[in-house]
């Protein structure tokens, strides 16, 4: 087994390299398309490990070729306003394959749009929750069932609905790693609202839009954006290329028996490292070089760990725990070494969230999701440094984290000169806020923190591995920063009741 986890880190490191390398290559020059090549290049190296089913693989490679195909043929530029959206474009294809290729599936989608239809209640009820900041800080498109989340909503839904338990797992991957359309839950009943429609019109609005992404997936993604201003390419022409690219590997998919949930997440949570992670947000974001420093040093902090544990480890989710455990000790750790702590800033944020509702009643939907990744991690890192804080005591030994039983190296923190050295970077005799200003950057924007590639590229290992077992949303307790330490919310879960 240890092949199989040198081949989950050796991929996985090589599309976070990827990024990172173009990233601090390019920062603070204009982005083209073509600079998402080396990305291309890393998961098209890419392998099928004894035990793996070849076509999960290929729905992950052969979708980034096919996302880099036809982006490159539509444009050469994407606006920072429009790169959130580049990872939206796939599922709705690929659920439109399924139902053209098994009338079944597509009768269970139908009944599930008419279930949208009965859900009023529900639907009205999570919109004004939403709208109101009920649940605090919430990521509308979390890729778990926590409260306020869309995959929360579809789930209470699906559960009223009476179809085989296997499409309904589907229907609920759709919409949370398969991001099926941009959209997210309550944002057209709180436009409504404001607009001075009653409650009662505010919710019909709001089913209709839900019912929309179900009953014409690519069309609703084209209305969607031409809503939202996007102007980078046509929405229409990537997703027609798009379906007609990875038709042949869904079907494959489908012949293989990989589950269907699986054939609608593996293709979309792939792509976003072009045109999104390497991006002209990014570009602009890592001028800053605290902020390059940062994920740098959090990128070698989670190699080292990784690759120092190689031989230890037992499953392979214990390789994929101690990615993130690693990126996320490391995180914290940089944001206590200006005095700073998880609990400070999830309290800090989820105070500024209630004011933020305030202020912004129709902010977008996914306003406050990444804050929310952002505390989610620093609070497990937090735990990790913690319990090692307790166990070292006053011995002075060097600080030693574990993330899945395994060690953290923090060491490749210390060798950052930027990191080392802030006083460069602001008045010198006064240079103590520096990394947390750079942190509170990247909490608009963790992704290559917590990271994405990393765990799209492990994920994609592990459903290879059991492409017959459900693998979103996460089945499990997210253990949420503020519903940990500020509010009282996880009543509201579905974890537990996942279809």
């Amino acid at each position: 087994m240890n092949a199989l986890y040198t081949k989950m880190v050796d991929e996985a490191m090589a599309a976070q390299r990827a990024d990172v390398a173009t990233i601090k290559e390019k920062r603070g020059t204009k982005y083209t398309v073509p600079d998402g090549k080396a990305y291309l290049d890393a998961v098209t190296q890419m392998g099928v490990a004894e035990g793996q089913s070849k076509e999960v693989i290929d729905l992950h490679v052969e979708s980034v070729k096919a996302h880099y195909g036809r982006l490159s043929a539509l444009t050469n530029y994407v606006r920072p306003e429009d790169d959130p959206f580049v990872e939206h474009y796939q599922t709705p294809p690929v659920l439109e394959i399924l139902c053209e290729e098994d009338p079944g599936f597509k009768k269970s989608l139908e009944a599930f749009i008419e279930g949208i239809g009965k859900a009023e209640a529900i639907i009205g009820r999570e919109s004004a929750r939403r709208y109101a900041g009920f649940y605090g800080p919430t990521c509308v498109v979390d890729f778990a069932l926590i409260p306020g989340s869309t995959s929360n909503v579809v789930n209470q839904i699906l559960r009223t609905v009476d179809i085989p338990t296997p499409h309904k797992q589907a229907i609920l991957a759709a919409k949370s790693w398969g991001m099926n359309t941009s959209y997210g839950v309550g944002e057209v009943f709180a436009n409504a609202l404001e607009a001075g429609d009653t409650l009662t019109d505010a919710t019909r609005k709001e089913v209709e839009q839900l019912q929309a992404i179900y009953d014409h997936p690519v069309d609703a993604q084209v209305d969607l954006m031409e809503k939202a201003g996007m102007t980078s390419f046509d929405p229409k022409k990537y997703m027609e290329g798009y379906k007609q690219d990875i038709r042949p590997f869904v079907k494959a998919a489908i012949d293989a028996g990989v589950h269907y949930g699986n054939i609608v997440t593996v293709p979309a949570y792939c792509v976003g490292d072009i045109s999104h992670h390497i991006a002209q947000s990014t570009y602009n974001m890592c001028k800053d070089d605290v902020v390059m420093a940062v994920i740098e040093a959090v990128t070698d902090v989670m190699e080292k760990s990784l690759r120092a544990s190689l031989d230890k480890v037992r499953s392979e989710s214990q390789v994929l725990s101690l990615a993130t455990g690693s990126s996320a000790a490391a995180t914290e750790y940089i944001l206590e070494l200006d005095g700073f702590n998880a609990p400070v800033v999830v309290d800090l944020l989820t105070k500024r969230f209630h004011n933020y509702v305030q202020l912004y009643p129709t902010r977008g939907a996914a306003a406050e999701l990444h804050n929310c990744d952002f505390m989610d991690m620093i609070w497990r890192g937090w735990r990790l440094l913690d319990s090692a804080r307790r166990k070292r005591n006053g011995g002075g030994d060097k600080l030693v984290p574990l993330a899945a039983g395994y060690p953290v190296d923090l060491s490749p923190i210390h060798e950052n000169e930027v990191l080392m050295i802030p006083q460069r970077y602001a008045y010198p005799a006064s240079a103590i806020t520096v990394r947390f200003s750079a942190l509170m950057r990247l909490a608009d924007y963790p992704c290559l923190l917590t990271s994405e590639p990393v765990t799209a590229t492990m994920m994609t290992n592990v459903i290879a591995l059991h492409p017959e077992q459900i693998a979103a949303p996460v089945r499990a307790c997210k253990d949420c920063a503020s519903a940990s330490m500020v509010d009282f919310r996880h009543e509201y879960c579905q974890w537990r009741e996942a279809v």
